[in-house]
């Protein structure tokens, strides 16, 4: 692993407010009350389905991690490698702590870098496993930069989740940003955003990732959708 060189690389304000304090808020509000908790349930039983599609690989770099939400999910497959890496070594110090001692246990080993400049060699895992990110990345040459960096990673597979529309979710979304336009005469700063399926899927081969299937939240519903790629190596 080199240390890579991230001072042109893409910044994005969300990424740098992870002190301990938020990550511990972040830790402990996925765990808290029925429909957070309901949501999580689903977005990790999603996430194993889109595993499976990927063909369940033996070893998972994880990045962004957090504080390691889905670890004990990704620890179910027998013999398996897990990387967890995060761009805030806050998060990556809070899961490793506040974690059960059998899941952290099953990390090889837990480091920060950069998803746009991972600073990793090229076919390092069998998967990169890629879960709420791509949702706060405005840019279309910023996305294709970092999935770039995913297809260059991994040996095989790729696993994403992000805001897509085609749902009704998206459309209240998009009503919602329109009245806020219409109301303040300037678009408000937002941190989150929704992509066009068709934009991604076409961004998703720009990058070489070839669309192997998805697994949607709640199809027809919800926003949210886990995408399954694999890497067109030359």
């Amino acid at each position: 692993m080199t240390t890579p060189d991230n001072s042109s690389q893409p910044k994005y304000e969300f990424a740098e407010k992870y002190d301990p304090e938020h990550a511990k808020k972040y830790f402990e509000k996925h765990n808290t009350g029925f429909w957070r908790r309901l949501s999580t349930w689903r977005e990790i039983d999603n996430a194993r389905k889109a595993l499976v599609m990927a063909g369940r690989p033996k070893t998972v770099l994880d990045l962004p991690c957090g504080t390691g939400r889905f670890w004990g999910m990704l620890a179910e497959e027998p013999g398996r490698r897990i990387y967890a890496a995060d761009n805030s070594r806050d998060m990556l110090d809070t899961g490793m702590a506040l974690r059960p001692a059998a899941v952290t246990a099953r990390i090889e080993k837990a480091f920060q870098c950069s998803a746009f400049a991972t600073g990793l060699p090229d076919n390092f895992a069998d998967c990169v496993f890629c879960i709420r990110l791509l949702h706060h990345i405005q840019k279309s040459e910023d996305r294709v930069l970092m999935l770039k960096e995913f297809a260059r990673v991994s040996a095989g597979t790729v696993i994403v989740s992000l805001w897509v529309d085609g749902n009704f979710r998206a459309w209240r979304h998009q009503l919602k940003q329109e009245r806020k336009m219409r109301e303040r005469g300037t678009e408000a700063p937002r941190d989150r955003f929704l992509v066009e399926r068709a934009a991604i899927e076409s961004e998703f081969a720009e990058a070489g990732l070839q669309v192997v299937g998805h697994v949607d939240f709640l199809k027809y519903w919800d926003k949210w959708r886990t995408y399954v790629l694999r890497v067109e190596k030359p």
